[in-house]
């Protein structure tokens, strides 16, 4: 099982070391594997806003003026992805940048035009294909309309983060959600005079707004299932997820879907 730190750190106010931390949670009876940091070997990844997007007559390319916050103005990058156009903010890796495989990004031309770094997807930032959203299998990704040209892109897909992988064994089916994990670590803590506080999950907007469907529903079995309890929820649009909840399936090796499937993966992860 793959827990982030980050989202750990949402649910228990701990302040140590992944390396720590792995060590504290071998004590409790769940094994770590190993950590893994998303953005190791990466570097100057940036926020670019394509300003325009001309297309290369008899190619399959795109002439992009990007801005990247240089203080020089736009740079000119040559794209071959089909979902490149003008207005949208992008990841571009400037010249002198590592991406996946520690491949270095260079000044070239492309058909005789001058690229002056390159648009990124996020196989390229070496995240597997396995976890990237099928709308952006053949192209770049697209980042938040809110990003600014020129900041490094690794908060914005929360790279900036470390990720545990655990052995949770059967008898454990208590750990297997961040908020099982953080219990224990919370419990550990505690019980080894450290100060901690567990963040519970809050059910104070949860409201029962009418009973309009009334589903009847039978228990054959008081004994096995002694309460049985449903809500039904209305109004939904299915959609894309917003970036904060692909960005936290995605580092945890979970492709993101639309809203309604990924808050189910998403609440799985988080509560169990």
């Amino acid at each position: 099982m793959l827990v982030s730190y980050k989202w750990l750190k949402e649910l228990v106010d701990v302040d140590v070391t992944t390396a720590e931390l792995a060590e504290k949670m071998s004590t409790t009876g769940i094994e770590v594997e190993g950590v893994e940091t998303p953005a190791e070997g990466l570097s100057k990844l940036v926020v670019g806003h394509v300003l325009s997007c001309e297309d290369v007559p008899d190619t399959h390319l795109h002439l992009c003026q990007v801005d990247t916050g240089d203080a020089e103005g736009p740079r000119q990058i040559v794209c071959g992805a089909p979902n490149v156009t003008a207005g949208i903010k992008v990841i571009v890796a400037i010249p002198g940048a590592r991406i996946a495989d520690n491949y270095k990004i260079k000044k070239g031309k492309i058909r005789g035009m001058e690229s002056l770094g390159m648009i990124c997807s996020l196989a390229e930032l070496g995240l597997p294909d396995s976890i990237i959203p099928k709308e952006f299998a053949d192209g770049i990704q697209i980042l938040p309309e809110d990003a600014v040209p020129g900041d490094s892109i690794f908060p914005y897909l929360d790279l900036d983060d470390e990720i545990i992988e655990l052995s949770i064994t059967p008898n454990r089916a208590d750990a297997c959600s961040h908020y099982g994990v953080a219990r224990d670590l919370y419990a550990y803590l505690i019980q080894n005079g450290r100060q901690a506080t567990l963040q519970r999950p809050s059910v104070d907007g949860f409201k029962v707004e009418n009973h309009d469907l009334n589903i009847e529903v039978k228990v054959e079995n008081s004994e096995a299932c002694p309460h049985y309890a449903g809500v039904i929820v209305k109004g939904v649009t299915v959609k894309e997820s917003p970036e904060w909840l692909q960005n936290k399936l995605r580092l945890i090796g979970v492709r993101p879907i639309n809203n309604v499937v990924d808050i189910t993966n998403y609440i799985v992860h988080a509560f169990g």
